[in-house]
């Protein structure tokens, strides 16, 4: 009888601590990975929510950037972590691509999607097609005009094999009829570097990337995988204006690992939408070229579910690559 009265006050105490930690939460900074190096759409999105998020949770949110496989090392990270509140993920749209992908390649994925719990989205925005601005090419036909004339002598880079700039180049080249050459790099900030140097010949990738080289005269938007016109690239057409049937979202979201008590996630969800309401936020990611395009967790887990079901097939047109 005493060991049991023992037993169940060494529960209630346990229970007790846990709710305790619960409710004390966030006790210590919290890590944001992002899974791209800095000067990509992720970096970019990433720092003005921390500072939000920091302000409204009362601890530093600190960004941590672990580039690699598309993004998919740091996502295996975060989705591997602790659930505890003090690890969180924001991600791209290739979030939904690389366990399909994994699996595409015969090896066990770096994650699975549903060990990752969606908090909100941030933004959403059609990748653009951007090259040189000395570049021969003044319009979307000139280059896939140039590229059908010579299969495989066209390069672009991308943030890694079935990325969010790997995947809108496929399914245009798909559409189009083309063959380019797909060069990798660890993340959107690279291969942009490597566009202005002349190592490469043109990306895929999300305005923000790249608004600041073509308000500079370095580079030249040729069209954009949305519908209509964007405002921060209002000259460049949408390339199914330009007769093409390819469209590709580049989304921005805020993740954290599935067990997360629930308490904390609601506290996240709320620092989430905070961060998405304020002026600076909003100011700053405008001013780079993606509107804050908010969904709060609910409306985002749908969404993320299409995009996985829609990116499903485009990753098993591509086929397998090494």
């Amino acid at each position: 009888m005493k060991r049991r009265s023992v037993l169940l006050g060494a529960l209630l105490i346990s229970a007790t601590t846990w709710v305790a930690a619960q409710n004390a939460w966030p006790a210590r900074p919290i890590t944001m990975i992002v899974p791209f190096p800095p000067g990509g759409l992720a970096d970019l999105v990433a720092r003005p929510v921390a500072e939000a998020m920091s302000r409204d949770l009362g601890q530093p949110v600190v960004i941590e950037n672990k580039a690699g496989a598309g993004g998919g090392i740091g996502m295996g990270m975060a989705a591997k972590a602790r659930p505890d509140g003090y690890t969180v993920l924001l991600a791209l749209s290739s979030l939904t691509v690389i366990p399909e992908a994994d699996t595409l390649r015969g090896r066990p994925p770096m994650f699975a999607l549903n060990d990752l719990r969606p908090i909100a989205r941030f933004t959403a925005d059609p990748t653009v097609l951007a090259v040189r601005a000395e570049s021969p090419w003044k319009t979307v036909k000139d280059f896939v005009e140039d590229a059908r004339k010579r299969p495989g002598a066209i390069n672009y880079g991308s943030s890694g094999n079935y990325g969010t700039m790997h995947v809108p180049m496929e399914i245009l080249s798909q559409n189009a009829g083309v063959k380019m050459t797909h060069i990798p790099f660890t993340g959107a900030g690279p291969a942009v570097v490597a566009l202005l140097g002349g190592q490469i010949d043109a990306v895929s990738s999300g305005p923000a990337t790249v608004l600041q080289h073509v308000k500079a005269g370095k580079l030249r938007v040729l069209a954009h995988w949305g519908n209509g016109k964007l405002a921060a690239l209002p000259e460049a057409p949408s390339l199914k204006d330009a007769g093409y049937n390819a469209e590709y979202a580049q989304w921005s979201g805020l993740f954290i690992p599935k067990d997360t008590p629930e308490p904390i996630a609601q506290r996240l969800r709320a620092a989430a939408n905070a961060a998405a309401q304020d002026s600076k936020v909003k100011e700053v990611i405008l001013n780079a070229g993606s509107p804050v395009l908010y969904q709060d967790a609910a409306d985002f887990e749908k969404y993320v579910q299409a995009d996985a079901k829609r990116m499903a097939d485009v990753v098993k047109r591509i086929g397998k690559l090494d």
